[in-house]
């Protein structure tokens, strides 16, 4: 079941902006902090929001944090989504050509 929190952090703009920039790939906090003009700190707050909500990973590589997507539970959020404005997302996957998984 997908928990209100990640709904919740993806609500501020920063943080829905640090998710698609993770779509291409980990990227170290340091890589990410260059697109925002903000305090570490605040930065900081944004990652423990999204990492709260299960939607990225942190993995310590030496003395560098690197930060991606959790694919699985940013899947769970677009079909919750679709699902409430009535989308079936398995329909939507086989317009787009993708495929369809077995129930």
């Amino acid at each position: 079941m997908l928990n209100s929190a990640a709904f919740k952090a993806m609500a501020h703009p920063v943080r829905r902006d640090i998710l698609r920039r993770l779509r291409a790939g980990p990227l170290s906090a340091g890589e990410l902090a260059e697109s925002y003009s903000m305090s570490k700190p605040s930065l900081s707050a944004h990652f423990n929001s999204l990492r709260a909500a299960e939607l990225i990973f942190a993995t310590r590589e030496g003395n560098r944090i690197l930060y991606s997507l959790n694919v699985s539970v940013a899947d769970e959020v677009v079909s919750a989504v679709m699902e409430l404005f009535g989308v079936d997302p398995e329909t939507q996957r086989a317009a787009r050509g993708e495929h369809v998984q077995d129930s």
